[in-house]
């Protein structure tokens, strides 16, 4: 269910004046999460300065045999990001990239990206679009979301979250739904195509629909320290406003697999691991210094900026991420800022899969009912600018290279005798 919104500027009026009202000492509980902001991003500088990890970094062998040190998961959860090494063989990632250069050479896709649909998702950022190509049914991105090792760490992301609280279950975290997402494929030398930060899954939504402010119930009362970005409660729940490329499927942790070498300056990723720093974003749009119907430049249908105006104190902890191999992949919480460098001043491409983390529940089974028959005809999924632009390209990725899992993770059912359509579903590996 969509959220719609007929008069945004009375809107938010009236919602931040209820919310002022239920927190009269809006600005005193504001300048008690400010000092905690501080702490976390002094204790981020300092480390980034030294030449310490500042994300955590996580081996998939670890993974696989349930092993990740308590003292690590700590640290994940308390930045809200990690690197998880060699989910896929290097070389197994390098092929991919191969077979991607290919595929989007023989189907002509540079030429058919000059009439693309413009989804302006990012129009509010201060930089442009970067280099995403609207494909998403390869066989390397099919093979890849289907793939086991994948599917252990999205599992392993999802028992990060409290997938059960205030007697409710919220998700299954052993169910890995598939969100068919693009590719970045990033030239060397390509500079002022990056993406300023930003927070993806809802903007104004966050304070304007009531099930976003029952996410956030702690912090809009005041109690703070109660909040837990880990808490799944009405996270299935929330409306996001109608707008290409605004994910509609409950992700708990975004994310993308490298196909090729890349770090920092290679025009890569960046992010402000600060996994609870949503509460400073929420709170700030309620101080008296923002004007009355703004919620510090949010939009609707557009990524959530975060700019130096009001937000400047997040951003010194802006942090690269490490350097990545192929098959390495990076996942950051759905509510933490991240960011796209502006350059890309290294010697090579700079490519990676989208693929995220979400869990099994309701909000996503009724998504897979709309992705999966876009998969089946190769048309762009349901989220995305309506460019089709894959109904016809040779070596697409179809129904004959699901496995078992890949076929539940798009909400398809064993291949039936009949061919009854499809009916959809979920499973775990």
């Amino acid at each position: 269910m969509r959220f719609e919104i007929d008069n945004l500027a009375e809107a938010i009026r009236t919602t931040k004046k209820m919310l002022r009202e239920a927190l009269p000492n809006h600005a005193t509980i504001f300048r008690q999460v400010e000092a905690e902001m501080r702490r976390s991003v002094d204790a981020i500088v300092r480390e980034r300065d030294v030449g310490e990890a500042v994300i955590p970094i996580v081996r998939y062998e670890d993974v696989e045999a349930g092993q990740v040190p308590l003292e690590l998961i700590a640290k994940v959860k308390e930045r809200g990001v990690c690197v998880v090494r060699r989910v896929f063989d290097p070389a197994q990632a390098t092929a991919w990239d191969e077979d991607i250069a290919q595929y989007v050479e023989e189907n002509h896709l540079d030429a058919k990206l000059a009439n693309a649909a413009e989804d302006k998702y990012f129009g509010t950022l201060a930089s442009a679009k970067p280099q995403i190509y609207g494909i998403y049914w390869s066989r390397p991105q099919v093979q890849a979301r289907q793939a086991e090792s994948l599917t252990r760490v999205r599992v392993f992301l999802n028992t990060l979250w409290q997938a059960e609280s205030e007697g409710v279950r919220h998700f299954n975290p052993n169910e890995t739904p598939a969100y068919a997402d693009r590719i970045r494929r990033r030239p060397p030398g390509s500079a002022s195509l990056g993406l300023s930060p930003h927070v993806d899954g809802g903007s104004v939504e966050r304070w304007l629909d009531e099930n976003f402010r029952k996410v956030y119930r702690h912090v809009f009362s005041g109690d703070w320290q109660a909040y837990d970005p880990y808490d799944a409660a009405y996270r299935p729940d929330v409306r996001e406003v109608a707008s290409p490329a605004v994910c509609s499927m409950f992700r708990t942790f975004q994310g993308w697999t490298a196909l090729t070498r890349q770090g920092k300056g290679d025009g890569t990723l960046q992010v402000i691991p600060i996994a609870n720093a949503m509460m400073y974003v929420l709170l700030r749009a309620l101080q008296d210094d923002v004007p009355e119907d703004e919620l510090c430049g949010a939009a609707p249908g557009r990524a959530l900026s975060i700019n130096p105006q009001y937000h400047g104190l997040l951003i010194e902890a802006m942090s690269s991420i490490p350097l990545m191999e192929p098959g390495d992949t990076v996942f950051w919480h759905c509510d933490v800022v991240h960011a796209v460098e502006n350059e890309h001043k290294g010697s090579g491409y700079s490519n990676v899969m989208y693929i995220a983390s979400a869990p099994g529940c309701a909000k996503n089974t009724a998504y897979l009912a709309e992705q999966a028959p876009a998969f089946l005809s190769g048309k762009t999924p349901p989220d995305f600018a309506p460019d089709d632009f894959e109904v016809d390209f040779k070596g697409r990725g179809t129904e004959a290279d699901l496995t078992p899992l890949g076929r539940s993770q798009l909400g398809l059912l064993p291949q039936r005798a009949n061919h009854e359509e499809p009916y959809v579903t979920t499973a775990s590996l």
